[in-house]
């Protein structure tokens, strides 16, 4: 049998945090962090999700696409004028 892809919805449940798209959604609005600081160095995580996101980052293993739209849902995007 083979794993299912990865989905950031998959990446909440690793993390242990509520997966629902509308839990995805407030988790990210409530965490918003701006370019600056990395997701990994992030006050939120607890020490085994930091470790968790860091290992699978540098391992660019298939749960690195789900951290890396975390990553870019959870910085501010600067507002074009």
């Amino acid at each position: 049998m083979q794993e299912p892809i990865p989905s950031i919805n998959l990446l909440f449940d690793q993390l242990g945090l509520p997966s629902s798209d509308a839990e995805i959604e407030e988790f990210i609005e409530a965490n918003l962090m701006p370019d600056g600081v990395k997701l990994v160095d992030a006050k939120f995580w607890s020490p085994s999700q930091r470790d968790f996101l860091t290992e699978q980052l540098k391992a660019d293993a298939e749960w690195a696409i789900p951290v890396d739209e975390l990553n870019e849902r959870l910085h501010v995007k600067p507002k074009i004028e």
